[in-house]
């Protein structure tokens, strides 16, 4: 579902994600990417889905700030200290605004418990803040947080886009018991998780409360390539067009205008080897 629409077209969010992750600047006409992504485990059925920064739709859900927040943390996005205990973690992904393009210089504030489920309130560990950057992305470096009564694994984050209103919430690990037990719990808040050689990967992308202008669409003045043709830049490709590139035939998935780099095989949200 995250990648294919009833009728079996790549959405737009899979085509801006994998421009990102390419080094790619998306046209606006592609700008649409999940809000959350998850791994489930055996038998775990798929909760409701964040809601997704398709054309306007609610941004991520907000929750309570909790007890242990500090002010001024330190500007960091590692927040490992020597040789801290616990299993590593990595958390990454991306901030859009409502219409699903990237926002840069999000503010960040990250906090959590330790290993052993305690929080560091005197000091700053497990604490720091970030800010996206130009593509809207972040990194967090960090260890799994521990437990402690009452409450499941969980990571708190307050986010603001510059000038805007703070949105504080928290992420969870999917998998876990005491997601049944949480009253706080929320499933629109899991991340994806997976083992990483000992260690741990996690993806989150938050959608703030930003209206955007959604940026224009392809110019109708534009030609379409008819099909059979050699793919070319500038050229406003329609789900279904058949282009050749490099001697080999391929079909559009998602409508676009061609940018240098789009060539078929270096995006394969955009187009499918046929």
């Amino acid at each position: 579902m995250d990648h294919e629409t009833s009728t079996g077209h790549v959405t737009r969010k899979t085509v801006l994600r994998a421009a990102l992750a390419a080094g790619m600047a998306a046209p606006a006409v592609l700008m649409g990417v999940p809000a959350l992504a998850r791994t489930l485990t055996g038998g775990e059925e798929a909760p409701a889905l964040t809601p997704t920064c398709d054309d306007g739709d609610d941004p991520t859900p907000a929750q309570m700030e909790g007890p242990y927040f500090k002010p001024n943390s330190p500007l960091r996005s590692c927040l490992l200290e020597g040789n801290t205990p616990g299993v590593r973690l990595t958390v990454s992904g991306y901030v859009f605004g409502l219409a699903c393009r990237p926002i840069s210089g999000v503010l960040l504030d990250f906090w959590q418990a330790d290993t052993n489920g305690a929080y560091d309130n005197t000091g700053f560990r497990f604490r720091g803040h970030q800010f996206t950057g130009a593509d809207g992305s972040f990194k967090l470096t960090t260890i799994v947080p521990g437990l402690y009564p009452g409450r499941t694994r969980h990571i708190h984050v307050k986010a603001q886009a510059p000038g805007r209103p703070v949105l504080t919430t928290q992420l969870y690990f999917p998998g876990e018991p005491r997601n049944n037990t949480d009253s706080l719990f929320d499933p629109r808040l899991l991340m994806t998780v997976r083992d990483a050689g000992g260690a741990r990967e996690a993806a989150f992308d938050f959608v703030l409360n930003v209206p955007q202008d959604p940026g224009p669409t392809p110019s109708p003045t534009q030609t379409t390539q008819p099909p059979g043709g050699s793919w070319a830049v500038g050229t406003a490709y329609r789900a279904g067009d058949a282009v050749t590139y490099g001697g080999a035939a391929y079909v559009c998935l998602q409508a676009h205008t061609a940018q240098p780099g789009w060539q078929p095989p270096n995006v394969p949200a955009l187009w499918r080897a046929v």
